[in-house]
């Protein structure tokens, strides 16, 4: 049954983003990444002492970028990102010189190759635009004169967010795919399902989610966010008797008794724990015998995310990365690994029966993923 289901949640997936040919993803994903670091380079050859002749610190760097103290440890996880792509060096004692100087025709030829890499991905206008957006305003993210959330929701309009969560090839496959391990376990249910959804943001998941349930017996959804502004939004576009919508911090203790859910739904937001793996103990918990915990996450950073996703992450007080006690412990890392996503789980005493996209296929290049594990059914 899992490798059946696997099978027909990739299916899925691919009748998703049919007409779209992702074999070049890998090419696209790269041409999408160069551009944000050339970007980053370029700006900081404008505003900085990169630009001038010796060594320099992270902090120098970030003094020149007059970076807010909450922001300052974004400007040392972008030169290593820069130093990685080898268009910095960097010495010893941790301090850069010989930065990259791209020249307009450089990035020029950098955006036009964005473009059809957007086209080759199905990222709507929308991503393009954020992407050289959040690149034009650097300074002002870093000394956070305009969030990431403005960014998101330029004007208050969802286009930029739907275009980012749903609206593209990746996110396409992955909420399908989802979609059909949702309509398999709404076929066969013991009662009538209880599902809780965390973090769930503008919905993107769980606008594909709720047509998998249709007609379906279920108890309870319930939709949560640590964010009143994503509840309203999810009340006003969503119309299922069975919805409900709760605040909820994940670094909280979730709620719910013991044994008392049928499927777990956290897309895009489980690496926001500070331990995931506490994180998952606690699902587990939650789940009924046989239940599913069901996982959207990223496995690795690309760089085309270092403008946006780092500033949305930092502590609103403090002056370094987000607290983590898991894997990332002293790192400035998001993500766990695919291997470290799957050992977590099976530590949690949950079972992966889903895992894709499959090996080798192009958009494993994207790095972002959809795990399906699931609880122990009870001793006989």
């Amino acid at each position: 049954m899992p490798a059946d289901l696997s099978a027909r949640a990739h299916g899925a997936g691919m009748a998703a983003i049919a007409g779209f040919d992702v074999s070049s993803a890998a090419a696209a994903v790269e041409d999408l990444d160069r551009l944000v670091l050339l970007g980053i380079a370029a700006e900081l050859h404008r505003t900085t002492r990169l630009g001038a002749p010796g060594t320099h610190s992270p902090d120098l760097v970030a003094d020149d970028l007059g970076a807010a103290a909450r922001h300052r440890w974004i400007v040392a996880h972008w030169l290593a990102a820069l130093h990685g792509a080898g268009l910095a060096r960097r010495d010893g004692e941790g301090r850069y010189h010989s930065l990259h100087r791209p020249s307009r025709a450089e990035l020029a030829a950098a955006r036009a190759r964005m473009e059809g890499a957007g086209t080759a991905l199905g990222y709507p206008r929308e991503l393009a635009d954020l992407m050289l957006r959040s690149l034009r305003l650097i300074p002002q993210l870093l000394r956070d004169e305009v969030g990431v959330q403005a960014l998101l929701y330029p004007d208050g309009e969802p286009a930029t967010a739907e275009a980012v969560y749903r609206d593209n090839v990746i996110s396409r496959y992955l909420n399908l795919a989802a979609a059909e391990v949702v309509r398999d376990l709404a076929g066969h249910p013991p009662r009538p399902l209880r599902i809780l959804e965390l973090g769930a943001g503008i919905g993107a998941t769980t606008a594909d989610l709720l047509p998998a349930l249709a007609g379906r017996p279920v108890e309870s959804y319930v939709f949560t966010d640590l964010s009143p502004f994503f509840i309203d939004v999810a009340r006003r576009r969503f119309d299922a008797p069975f919805l409900r919508y709760e605040l909820l911090d994940v670094t909280e203790e979730l709620p719910g008794p013991p044994g008392g859910l049928d499927l777990v739904v956290a897309a895009t937001m489980a690496h926001n724990a500070p331990h995931v793996g506490r994180l998952l103990d606690q699902v587990a918990g939650l789940l009924a015998p046989g239940g599913r915990v069901l996982l959207i996450e990223t496995v690795k950073e690309h760089a085309q995310s270092l403008t946006t996703m780092p500033p949305a992450l930092s502590p609103r007080d403090g002056t370094g990365p987000p607290p983590r006690q898991d894997e990332r412990a002293g790192t400035t890392r998001t993500y766990l690994t695919r291997e470290e996503w799957r050992s977590r789980l099976a530590h949690a005493g949950l079972r992966v029966e889903v895992d894709l996209p499959p090996d080798g296929h192009p958009l494993t290049a994207l790095s972002q993923r959809l795990f399906v594990a699931t609880a122990p059914m009870e001793s006989s």
